[in-house]
């Protein structure tokens, strides 16, 4: 089964595909999408939505995966990573995906061990769970984690 994990934001949002087999998992592909803050608003939801498309069409994942979504002390920024996360869904709900929400500290359980694990910790387990995969950048290794807490945590009670 093919799992794609997300990691969604305005200003980049990280993707990432994995093969699950049983308990074994593979890297597939990863990247991220960035968008320039100059842009208006509608093209750059227009341009996450289009290029997270392009990725669904070529690695025909089963399900994705995304965090669920966290307030932030600035409601500005907050409402950015809710219309962000909006162009996401609509992406994966056109091409019929099912997406599962995790909690950002579900995943870094997941991947590490520890819910209080920092980014430092997530992406130096990634290089054991991932050996040889070159990961784009941090936003790619995020939705790499929520991919693989996705193909740990899909279907068990929480």
């Amino acid at each position: 089964m093919i799992v794609l994990g997300l990691d969604p934001s305005l200003s980049c949002t990280g993707w990432g595909v994995i093969r699950v087999e049983g308990s074994r998992i593979t890297h597939i592909a990863n990247g991220q999408l960035p968008t320039p803050p100059k842009m208006p608003m509608a093209q750059r939801l227009a341009k996450l939505q289009s290029g997270l498309a392009a990725v669904i069409a070529e690695h025909a994942p089963a399900r994705a995966a995304a965090e669920e979504i966290f307030v932030n002390k600035n409601p500005q920024s907050t409402l950015k990573l809710a219309q962000a996360r909006g162009a996401v869904l609509a992406a994966c709900g056109a091409a019929g995906l099912t997406v599962n929400e995790h909690a950002a500290r579900l995943v870094k359980k997941a991947v590490v061990g520890t819910g209080a694990a920092d980014k430092t910790q997530v992406q130096a387990m990634l290089a054991v769970l991932l050996p040889g995969a070159k990961i784009a950048g941090a936003d790619a290794a995020d939705a790499l984690a929520v991919a693989i807490a996705d193909a740990h945590l899909a279907g068990r009670p929480r």
